[in-house]
């Protein structure tokens, strides 16, 4: 069977941003990649002005489409499946594959499930609380110094979902249970 990634399933979410430009280079490279889903929360500074001045043409549009919310929690709500992003490695963070793993397992996933991506602030990542919403975290190799730009990283993540698009896989995961139920059916448990 001959299947791809159901972009419309996968959303880039960035979690408080603190540079306008990065944010625009992010929806370029987005839709450099065929992504269009943006989702930006508690952004430190969103001056729509600076980020237009690098989003240009028709990556535009992703940020015209944007979401914007104030809370992780909330903005993961119909989400079944999510991955973070770090540079870290620490006991808090198992569970590590990198983006062209995670490009094929996101083929699978996409099918029935919507998958979002976090990507943290700037200058320090996403914090261990806002990575235990994951199911998974990504780290991208690097030779030396393993920070990268936002930007930068959003791209090789997108590249490699966008090459794996043309890759043969195997049946689909069935539909997971979103944050929202998840959150239902612990409560329940408690009851």
């Amino acid at each position: 069977m001959t299947a791809k990634v159901d972009l419309d399933h996968i959303t880039i979410i960035l979690v408080q941003a603190q540079i306008p430009e990065n944010i625009g280079s992010v929806a370029r490279a987005m839709n450099n990649m065929g992504l269009k889903q943006l989702v930006l929360v508690d952004p430190k500074n969103c001056d729509l002005s600076r980020v237009l001045k690098t989003a240009t043409g028709s990556s535009v549009d992703v940020v015209e489409e944007m979401e914007v919310f104030e809370d992780l929690k909330e903005a993961l709500g119909p989400y079944q499946y999510v991955v973070g992003t770090t540079a870290r490695i620490g006991s808090l963070r198992p569970a590590r594959t990198h983006p062209r793993r995670l490009a094929g397992d996101l083929i699978r996933i996409s099918q029935n499930n919507r998958a979002a991506i976090l990507f943290g602030p700037e200058d320090r990542g996403l914090s261990n609380e806002q990575l235990r919403y994951c199911h998974t975290l990504a780290t991208i190799p690097t030779a030396r110094f393993s920070s990268l730009n936002l930007a930068q990283a959003v791209m090789i993540i997108c590249y490699e979902i966008f090459l794996v698009n043309r890759e043969k896989i195997p049946e689909p995961l069935p539909r997971l249970a979103n944050k929202f139920e998840l959150e239902g059916m612990y409560e329940h448990l408690k009851a």
